[in-house]
């Protein structure tokens, strides 16, 4: 292979980074994947009363989920407020269908102001985006059904675990319904259900639904050049992690489970997830529609046994809206599965899972990124070593492929038999120092990930003007060292004998510099870092066998 080839190659190599990820990052938006999840924890027992499967009616013959989505067509329309406030979370509820329709995360800052909570349900703002509830059957109320409550503030105390909001139907007719929302320290979820009492004379049948509704806008803070999920999901067992695209089900061409024992639904964006968690062994149909005004919703459809006149019935499912963690699997099976890796997932947690146990020892994500850029090094310094040693090889015998290169001039293919000649006479291998590069390229794809969707790093401080890892640097001084460490690098490699490869090559670090100027500031950090480590070894490789060429020179 001659050095024109060589260097295509190694442009090649260079510049399918950055389209693979501009391809990752086009099917995370344009083409959701199914993926497969890991091996589930044991679930951690929430609070939930539910009817046992046997005493359940047949939910798709009493129930269409067209007759909800028909309901939600109607405006959201205004009730009367409700505030509850615990140690994580600020959280409104509307008398108007009892809806949830603002909550915010006292724990988490808001992604332009630091000073302010992150805001995820809101019925007005950047965003339209609630959690509605309701029961279907004739006379019993839904998300549109007024209800009371005793007082319009509720606030979680010291000495209390947990907190309720009870909420008195309006005009039911045949029965007496309560609306419950029990509130819960230290935690984001939020356990919300019902409690029927049958007062009329004939027996009911009721099936209750747990939506959510959101319009398809962006989330704020977000990068076009970092584009990242917005959309529905749902999980069972059978079909493992689904996420279902607002496009899709704009087309009608939705693709997820419709009826399972077991799995939850939810509603992703960046860094947050909220989803409701139904019991297992409890009979459910999935739903996602596409409703009025730009809003799309996803669901699921819950049977409550016949309750005979005089009798009670109470049905409850957990709601998690917070942040998205891989141990999120500790609550439910898959949901850890909303930390979106991508298609390098089984490369990306390993390498979180390092960084976090670094993170544990030394409390600052930059320290611990260069701390896992050097285990990195040190996993491929066998890699690094032949590659940079062929490298070197090829820098040393430059000046004879340029005598070479003069001696034949045009004459290709005696130049191409007396270039490979030579690689054979010096035992250098011209892609020995390309391919080691190709698998160092998952590797880098895959920490990109990690740092972009992990939200630890989100406000994450290394040190200085540097206050959030997971943003690029407002002021774009890392990007620039990188810049300086490329120039650096490139100076100990071989110079092409083509004059405009030469000039080519001059010009990579500045297209990657400004490439990185909308990259997270985490990951030019491991960059840096990474070519710093390289730069000495490649310069201690070179520099041995330059000293080597020189001793057999003299002898």
């Amino acid at each position: 292979m001659d050095f024109h080839k060589l260097f295509r190659l190694f442009f090649f190599l260079i510049f399918s980074i950055s389209i693979m990820s501009l391809w990752d990052s086009w099917q995370r938006t344009q083409q959701p994947i199914v993926r497969t999840a890991p091996v589930a924890v044991p679930q951690v027992a929430v609070p939930q009363v539910a009817v046992p499967p046997d005493t359940a009616p047949n939910i798709a013959a009493t129930v269409n989920p067209e007759t909800i989505a028909v309901a939600t067509q109607k405006k959201i329309q205004a009730g009367q407020k409700i505030t509850v406030t615990t140690d994580y979370l600020t959280a409104e509820i509307n008398t108007l269908g009892g809806d949830l329709r603002r909550l915010e995360f006292l724990q988490q800052r808001d992604s332009k102001n630091k000073s302010k909570p992150f805001v995820l349900l809101q019925e007005h703002g950047a965003h339209t985006y609630i959690a509605q509830t309701g029961l279907l059957g004739t006379g019993l109320p839904t998300h549109n059904t007024a209800f009371t409550a005793q007082t319009n503030e509720y606030l979680l105390t010291e000495g209390k675990d947990t907190i309720e909001v009870r909420l008195l139907a309006a005009n039911s007719v045949g029965a007496k319904v309560t609306k419950l929302y029990v509130f819960h320290r230290g935690g984001y979820l939020v356990d919300v259900g019902y409690e029927i009492e049958n007062i009329g004379t004939s027996p009911l049948s009721p099936s209750a639904y747990f939506q959510l509704v959101r319009d398809k806008s962006t989330p704020e803070g977000a990068s076009m050049f970092l584009p990242t999920y917005t959309g529905t999901a749902i999980y069972t067992e059978k079909e493992k992690f689904q996420k279902v695209g607002f496009p899709d089900i704009e087309k009608g061409n939705a693709k997820h489970s419709q009826s399972a024992d077991n799995g939850w639904v939810g509603m992703l964006q960046h860094y947050f997830v909220a989803a409701w968690l139904p019991k297992d062994k409890l009979q459910r149909e999935f739903y996602t529609r596409k409703l009025e005004n730009e809003l799309y919703s996803v669901g699921v459809i819950l049977p409550v046994a016949a309750i005979a006149p005089g009798q009670s019935a109470k049905i409850s499912v957990p709601l998690y809206a917070g942040p998205a963690q891989t141990s999120l699997d500790e609550i439910a099976p898959g949901l850890g599965l909303t930390v979106d890796y991508g298609w390098l997932t089984i490369i990306s947690t390993p390498l979180f899972w390092l960084l976090s146990y670094l993170y544990g020892w030394v409390y600052n994500w930059g320290v611990a990124i260069i701390l896992l850029t050097f285990f990195i090094k040190l996993l491929f310094f066998p890699l690094s070593a032949a590659s940079y040693r062929s490298m070197g090889k090829m820098r040393v015998v430059a000046p004879k492929l340029e005598k070479i290169k003069q001696q034949y001039g045009d004459d290709r293919e005696r130049l191409h038999k007396a270039m490979m000649e030579l690689y054979k006479t010096e035992k250098i291998n011209p892609l020995g120092g390309c391919l080691p590069m190709l698998v160092q390229i998952p590797v880098f794809i895959a920490l990109y990930w990690a740092i972009l969707a992990s939200v630890e790093l989100r406000y994450a401080p290394f040190f200085g003007w540097i206050t959030d890892l997971s943003v690029p640097d407002p002021y774009y001084v890392l990007p620039l060292i990188m810049g300086a460490t490329m120039i650096i690098q490139s100076k100990l490699n071989p110079v092409p004998p083509d004059p405009l490869q030469a000039k080519l090559m001059k010009l990579l670090p500045i297209v990657f510099s400004v490439v990185f100027f909308f990259f997270p500031a985490g990951l030019v950090l491991y960059s840096i870092v990474n070519n710093i480590l390289s730069i000495v070894q490649q310069w201690y490789i070179t520099r041995g066998l330059e000293a080597n060429v020189k001793g057999a020179a003299k002898a």
